[in-house]
């Protein structure tokens, strides 16, 4: 055994890593059309939002466009001719008002960093970038909550907080870029959900803007509130299609300061499976993160990243990083650092190290985080979000290489300690033969197995056809009667999460 210890720090995606993939558009496919009900944007309506938003908040130009109608994988690229940068909620709701009564399809925007072509428009829908819509409300240092608008970005507010002694309980590679209102729109799950639980748990209250422009006030900064429904959980994950979230009211607990991480090789998957029911163990309270790495993940990454391999002679199938985070530094080290003991020696693990410094630390992060910038150097790649049994996760992964040979890499990683695979095939080009080959199976294999399809990127255009594959007839039909009731006009976010 080597070495392991404490904390990490994340470099977004930037510009060259999206002009590395090689994209393509999708646009209406033969199976979407423009949804004629929709009314055409003309110079009316463009001096009608002008008098809303101002001359600043009104973005026409192509370039602008360009940018905001294509996704963050630059899959997906739609057409719209108008932005809007709504400064308030007041601004929201009239937006929302008039686009209701002349039936104008929109597309609410944060940072524009979901995987599923969930925020960018399908055909020529507006963008409502809530992007100018950045400030801090409030702050009690006593119980932790922050209420802020939607636009904040995710970096900016884990940074505040850290002034004062606190964490944001979301984590992300895309923090840099990604904003409030669009983790909540997609239920960010991220890397510490095993500590800090789902953004049902963490939010207490919203406000939202529906779709005729009534602003929902449920921006409850009370940690027990059993009034009734708990109407804000219908549109944390409902991804702009009930409401516009414009608010936000989150739980966030404090900063700890002792951060320990380790990197250990496994040989198997089922010594992974045992590694995270010892984790849980003899790490307990501490355990903050389990995240797993396949080898041709990790071998992916380092080709493209000019990382170090963590332990240079190892070459196991499987990698796991556990990070764990308390209040005492000696204490957790030490519990760490017994843990990994008891594993070698059960032979669980063939080697490992514990950071010693907090470079090491975010080291050991940035090759997990730089797996998908590594995937979109190496060519096109075809990204799958999926929650698996654990006893189950890894086999999809066999089944998919044996089925797909030559034809491309298939390379796992994610979250093991709730589920999570991110399943990823890397092939020179996009290729309809090869597409064929992995949809619908990769669902249907999901569904025989009871997992979801989307397990934290949501449904957006690109998985809407295959809500089926995770929810009964019954239950999407609820879910459509809900939105025809919220959004009787069907304007918000058309074409997505509901096919």
């Amino acid at each position: 055994m080597r070495r392991i210890l404490a904390q990490r720090r994340w470099t977004p995606l930037g510009k060259k890593w999206l002009e590395n993939c090689r994209a393509y558009s999708v646009p209406a496919s033969s199976k979407v059309v423009r949804d004629e009900r929709f009314a055409t944007l003309d110079d009316q309506d463009i001096k009608h939002f002008s008098g809303i938003v101002g001359s600043k908040g009104l973005v026409v130009d192509k370039d602008e466009l360009e940018v905001a109608n294509t996704d963050w994988m630059r899959k997906f690229k739609g057409s719209a001719q108008l932005l809007l940068r709504p400064q308030s909620s007041n601004q929201v709701a009239e937006i929302l008002k008039y686009s209701s009564s002349r039936r104008i399809a929109v597309v609410p925007q944060g940072g524009n960093t979901g995987l599923v072509g969930g925020s960018v428009p399908v055909f020529d829908e507006v963008i409502v970038n809530l992007g100018a819509m950045n400030s801090i409300i409030s702050f009690d240092e006593v119980s932790g909550i922050l209420i802020c608008e939607a636009g904040c970005i995710l970096e900016t507010l884990d940074k505040f907080l850290a002034d004062k002694g606190f964490m944001f309980p979301l984590d992300l590679g895309a923090k840099g870029s990604c904003q409030i209102g669009g983790n909540v729109s997609t239920n960010a799950g991220g890397l510490r959900l095993i500590r800090y639980g789902s953004l049902h748990g963490n939010i207490l209250g919203l406000e939202v803007v529906l779709s005729d422009g009534t602003i929902l006030d449920m921006l409850s900064s009370l940690r027990k509130d059993n009034t009734g429904y708990d109407l804000k959980q219908l549109f944390i994950g409902a991804e702009g299609t009930l409401g516009v979230v414009t608010k936000v009211a989150v739980l966030t607990p404090q900063k700890l300061p002792s951060v320990n991480v380790g990197f250990l090789a496994c040989t198997d998957y089922t010594s992974c499976q045992k590694m995270l029911l010892e984790a849980r163990k003899h790490l307990g309270e501490v355990l903050s993160a389990f995240e797993f790495i396949d080898s041709f993940a990790l071998d992916m990454v380092l080709k493209h990243s000019g990382h170090r391999h963590p332990l240079p002679d190892a070459k196991e199938k499987f990698y796991l990083l556990i990070e764990t985070t308390g209040s005492n530094q000696s204490h957790d080290k030490e519990k760490l650092d017994n843990f990994v003991e008891t594993v070698l020696t059960q032979g669980l693990v063939v080697d490992g190290t514990i950071a010693q410094d907090n470079t090491q630390i975010s080291n050991f992060w940035h090759i997990r985080e730089g797996i998908a910038e590594a995937l979109g150097k190496a060519g096109a790649v075809y990204k799958y979000d999926l929650s698996i049994p654990i006893k189950d996760l890894y086999n999809l992964v066999e089944i998919l290489r044996e089925r797909l040979g030559g034809l491309a890499t298939v390379v796992a990683y994610g979250h093991l300690g709730d589920g999570n695979l991110h399943l990823n095939i890397s092939a020179p080009d996009y290729d309809e033969k090869l597409i064929a080959k992995i949809e619908p199976f990769v669902y249907e294999w999901t569904a025989a197995h009871k997992g979801s399809v989307s397990a934290e990127h949501g449904l957006g255009f690109m998985k809407a056809h295959a809500i089926h594959y995770s929810r009964s007839p019954e239950t999407v039909e609820l879910m459509r009667k809900m939105k025809a009731m919220l959004d009787p006009n069907g304007i918000l976010n058309p074409y997505k999460v509901i096919a």
